[in-house]
């Protein structure tokens, strides 16, 4: 039987659903959410509604249906699990022009509500044909492909300027969150960093502007200023822009700096925290920054600081970032201000990439071990390195001078 798909404004309208259990109670609900003036008619109720009809939201007739309840009402819901009551609900509903939902019988429905789901300001409706667990899988199947970015979200006519600021992880595009890719597929403009997972780039529509502001150490080609300047520029165009970074807007990633530049321009912005490569990198090397017995709590800084005020026992784990061009001095700062030269070390690079390498040493011989290591990569410091090889099985491509 073919239909024609409609929406319903029904707030303050009289809706009246007949019946008082699972059905009754599940639609009653959705129509109180609507905004519909709800009347249930029905000797008994269950517990979730009695609580409602006890906040005054919903309007209670404590008996048997009868003819004549109906008047008045937009639409009726009939859930009764007694055939002949709601029968004579539907032929009532008939005979004023009422359309009527008939629980568990859809052949003598003449309206049927869809399997619904909200994704944002996208709202997902499916008919299964009068088979509700279709619809029901259906709808899932489709507003699970809109969470996780698979399906077009762009606005096509009409969009609010937006900046999200969207930590991409350590470089492998498996870290991204499903609501970082959301954002991705719904851009106008992706902003991103040299760490960011470049594969993810290539899954965005050709017309989407994507502006490399990437860092190289000691180049930055690109000021912050000017990246600013960029992410309010696009969204007062009425663009949605997202400013890609490697690992987690807040570590050390300037998000706060990009936030408040774009909120002192009125831009709405929106951060998507990402995976630190300060902990995933290192887990991903088989280092836990922190180990019950081995490790109690951890610092994490860039290499570029000083480490004199840093915690001097092997039980507090040091993850140092952006400073494996520094790492001579830093492990000399360190061993000068009282650190135990045998303290375990590690550098890896490349975290989470084929060619992912691990180098351990101790803090007075790290710098040697790893003398050609190349950024990205990462220094951890501390008795948990000790830890590599029983939490990896074997710790791969370690360098032998």
């Amino acid at each position: 039987m073919s239909t024609f798909p409609l929406g319903l404004r029904i707030a303050g309208r009289r809706v009246v659903v007949v019946g008082g259990g699972h059905v009754a109670t599940r639609r009653a609900f959705s129509l109180l959410e609507a905004g519909a003036d709800v009347h249930v008619v029905s000797p008994a109720v269950s517990d979730s509604l009695a609580s409602a009809i006890g906040r005054g939201t919903i309007t209670w007739h404590e008996r048997p249906y009868r003819t004549g309840d109906l008047d008045g009402a937009w639409l009726v819901q009939t859930a009764t699990d007694v055939p002949p009551v709601d029968d004579l609900v539907a032929d009532d509903a008939e005979a004023a022009r009422i359309f009527c939902l008939k629980g568990g019988d859809p052949g003598r429905a003449t309206a049927w509500t869809p399997a619904v789901a909200r994704v944002d300001d996208i709202t997902i409706a499916v008919s299964g044909g009068g088979d509700a667990g279709r619809a029901a899988a259906l709808r899932d199947a489709v507003a699970t492909a809109l969470q996780t970015g698979d399906l077009p979200l762009r606005h096509r006519t009409h969009a609010k300027g937006l900046v999200a600021l969207v930590g991409a992880g350590p470089g492998d595009p498996g870290l991204l969150t499903t609501r970082g890719r959301r954002l991705l597929a719904e851009a106008d403009v992706v902003v991103f960093d040299r760490l960011a997972p470049q594969s993810v780039l290539a899954e965005l529509a050709p017309d989407v502007e994507v502006i490399d502001v990437g860092k190289q150490p000691d180049h930055h080609p690109i000021p912050q200023e000017r990246i600013n300047e960029l992410l309010v520029d696009r969204a007062q165009q009425g663009k949605v822009v997202v400013r890609l970074k490697g690992g987690d807007p807040y570590v050390f990633g300037r998000g706060g700096e990009e936030l408040l530049a774009c909120r002192a321009a009125g831009v709405e912005v929106e951060v998507v925290p990402g995976v630190t490569s300060a902990i995933a990198v290192a887990a991903a090397a088989g280092i836990p920054v922190t180990h019950r017995g081995v490790a109690r709590g951890f610092s994490v800084l860039t290499g570029h600081e000083a480490v004199g005020e840093l915690p001097r026992r092997g039980d507090h784990t040091l993850v140092l970032l952006m400073g494996v061009k520094r790492l001579r001095s830093t492990a000399e700062e360190l061993i000068a201000a009282g650190h135990d030269p045998h303290t375990p070390a590690a550098v890896v690079e490349r975290g989470f990439a084929p060619d992912q390498r691990t180098t351990i040493a101790t803090l007075g011989t790290i710098a040697d071990r790893a003398a050609h290591a190349q950024a990205p990569a990462i220094t951890v410091i501390g008795d948990v390195v000790s830890l590599a090889a029983a939490t990896t099985g074997s710790v791969a491509a370690l360098p032998t001078s």
